[in-house]
């Protein structure tokens, strides 16, 4: 189960990536050129997008990464992901597989049945 929650949120935070791409884009393209009617207007809170889009996809791959040998940080950095996703863009055809997967492995790296191994943290 660690593996196969590292694979899907490595792969649910590129695919947040790119979704945070256009986002912070599209934010950046309302303030840069003003809204255009019936065609452009700027979203309620452009912060939040702007953060979710840098944030999200950065916590899903590195939880991911972490799932193999922290489960337990490495799926609660994978299930803030997922919901941050939720909350900032909602869910969307463009958004439904980040969320998704990035879920899933939360959901799997904090299942995985073996505990962490007892290491120092430091």
């Amino acid at each position: 189960m660690r593996s196969a929650a590292m694979v899907l949120g490595v792969i649910g935070g590129c695919l947040a990536v790119l979704v945070g791409f256009f986002s912070y884009g599209y934010t950046e393209v309302v303030n840069r050129y003003g809204e255009v009617e019936g065609l452009l207007h700027q979203v309620r809170d452009p912060a939040l997008i702007r953060t979710a889009s840098f944030l999200a996809p950065l916590l899903a791959i590195a939880g991911g990464a972490m799932a193999r040998m922290r489960a337990l940080w490495g799926g609660v950095l994978l299930l803030v992901s997922a919901g941050l996703m939720y909350y900032a863009f909602g869910f969307g055809v463009f958004t439904m597989f980040p969320i998704g997967m990035t879920g899933l492995a939360g959901v799997l790296a904090l299942a995985a049945g073996k505990p962490d191994e007892p290491k120092a943290h430091f």
